[in-house]
């Protein structure tokens, strides 16, 4: 495959320095010199910690021997899966364990699972004996689109995801879109729904691509899908080198989000995964741009769009009483209030902090009952 041979090569400035980003199909695989040589150096003989999850090990596993090997000593790190493992109390188990296994200042980390595997071990790294370097090899398409890049690190409490975390960057990625081959079409779609994001703001040419594709990329096909991870990364590299720490610029990343948020908070992190939240809180946060006269052309492009990823119905135990109140708790209000990213035209967002609690309310009932029905 002719993808193979030609991966994408990105990096990421940021304030404590640069990331490394190598995106393709077979990316991972021993003798591409992209990684190789860089990664190879950048273990050394060091003490290696590689986090991941039981299910990514006995399908990935094998992967990750030539890598291995580059270590003085390898120690595997195993949590369970999703957000169930974003917890602090695990954080606490990893650091011990990391400490029973004599980790220094200059040890390693490689995280290898998906999104939560690389909030979890970002946030480890960033905290162990004040941060050591890490690694993410994303083994999902939405952390290969969206959460291993830009340095946020997090775990969960209850009823708030992503609450407690700080910025600390990886000094690579490496994005093996074959990876994604053994994934379900529900998390191809998950990760599919962060690509929409953005796209609808940031990158036209990638919406129409998506658009166009939507039915290879849906399938995993891994030539098709490296491309859109690496306009992604682009689109997102743009934003985080302007605002690295979300002071601005950067919060047009979380279209969708803060519905979406409470959506999951709602579901009990289990009910929707998180692209699926994503994409109906981008269709909450339309209704809320059209009574402002916003995006009234790419609207219906979105609502079609996102018509065919075919998502799960929203989980009927959704309350409007319940999501109010989860929407005003978001991590991403600041004392003025809460802001919300809207649509403007397409490749073009808006941050608005004015919009009245007493509107959003009046939102969420229809909303839940007919959520594609933006006019």
């Amino acid at each position: 495959m002719s993808g193979l041979r030609h991966p994408h090569l990105l990096s990421l400035r940021h304030p404590r320095g640069e990331t490394s980003i190598v995106v393709g199909a077979g990316a991972l695989e021993p003798g591409l010199t992209a990684p190789g040589e860089w990664l190879g150096e950048w273990l050394g003989a060091r003490t290696l910690f590689v986090l991941t999850t039981p299910r990514v090990r006995r399908l990935h596993g094998s992967r990750l021997r030539p890598l291995l090997e580059r270590g003085a000593t390898a120690e595997i790190l195993e949590v369970e899966e999703g957000e169930a493992a974003k917890r602090l109390d695990v954080a606490g188990e990893l650091w011990d364990r990391m400490l029973e296994a004599g980790g220094k200042r200059d040890s390693r980390l490689l995280t290898f699972g998906g999104g939560s595997v690389g909030d979890l071990g970002g946030f480890v790294a960033g905290c162990f004996l004040r941060g050591i370097e890490y690694v993410q090899l994303p083994t999902t398409l939405l952390a290969q689109v969206d959460a291993s890049l830009g340095g946020k690190t997090a775990v969960d409490r209850p009823g708030a995801k992503n609450c407690v975390g700080l910025f600390h960057h990886p000094a690579g990625v490496i994005s093996d879109t074959e990876l994604l081959s053994t994934l379900p079409r529900e998390e191809i779609r998950a990760g599919l729904a962060e690509v929409v994001k953005m796209a609808a703001l940031l990158d036209p040419d990638l919406l129409a691509r998506v658009e166009r594709d939507l039915d290879a990329l849906l399938a995993g096909d891994a030539i098709a899908l490296a491309p859109v991870v690496a306009a992604s990364a682009r689109a997102k590299i743009g934003v985080v080198e302007e605002d690295p720490e979300e002071a601005d610029r950067r919060r047009l990343l979380n279209f969708g989000h803060t519905m979406g948020h409470a959506l999951e908070a709602a579901a009990g992190f289990g009910g929707l995964r998180h692209g699926e939240a994503v994409a109906y809180g981008m269709l909450f946060a339309l209704r809320l741009a059209r009574d402002r006269g916003l995006a009234a052309e790419l609207a219906p492009r979105l609502v079609r769009l996102l018509g065919r990823f075919e998502l799960p119905p929203l989980p009927p135990s959704l309350h409007r009483e319940e999501l109010v109140a989860l929407v005003g708790r978001d991590k991403k209000a600041r004392e003025s209030g809460l802001a919300w990213v809207l649509p403007a035209k397409l490749g073009e967002g808006v941050i608005v902090h004015d919009i009245p609690m007493a509107q959003v309310e009046a939102e969420i009932a229809p909303f839940l009952a007919s959520p594609f029905a933006v006019k």
